[in-house]
């Protein structure tokens, strides 16, 4: 056993500094339910540590990619996505969210498959302190599917891209 307090220095992120994780995303699947109003979907892609999470900023370049020839969904499909710490509960993507990734117009689909789509965070946003103490803070991809391309629910579709994220872990309770 070594000199000093060996064990105290496996305590896990708590003096790391700034912290960069890249979030792969590939095929995870999402389900848009649409069959009045605006079409919605959302999804867990990964979580942050325990402990008290000082969020510093985040880039996300995402895909979204129906199963093709669903009667509910135009292949031509247009939409938003945003990346936040809850989930979506309805057509909306606001607050919470998208405290990660602000709501990112995606270009008309063509055969059901959004264009490659680059959203960062707001450079003008104040960086948020995240209460993650009790280790079940996620991070969530919401896509939102303009009314008039989508009239029915269950459209199934898939994520693909990566969210790369840097924060800080200030200590844990």
């Amino acid at each position: 056993m070594g000199k000093g307090n060996p064990r105290a220095h496996k305590r896990a992120n708590v003096n790391q500094g700034v912290q960069k994780k890249r979030i792969k995303i590939s095929a995870v699947p999402i389900v848009i339910d649409g069959a009045t109003g605006v079409g919605w979907g959302t999804v867990p892609i990964g979580d942050f540590p325990e402990g008290n999470i000082h969020f510093i900023s985040a880039v996300a370049y995402l895909s979204v990619v129906g199963a093709g020839g669903q009667a509910g969904l135009s292949d031509t499909w247009a939409g938003d996505f945003g990346i936040g710490t809850t989930p979506a509960s309805d057509g909306t993507i606001t607050g919470a969210d998208v405290d990660i990734i602000p709501s990112t117009a995606l270009a008309a689909a063509t055969a059901e498959v959004s264009p490659r789509t680059r959203g960062a965070s707001l450079a003008a946003a104040p960086i948020a302190i995240l209460d993650n103490t009790t280790g079940s803070l996620e991070i969530n991809a919401s896509v939102l599917v303009d009314d008039a391309d989508i009239s029915a629910d269950t459209m199934l579709a898939t994520l693909e891209g990566e969210l790369d994220i840097a924060y800080m872990v200030l200590g844990d309770d």
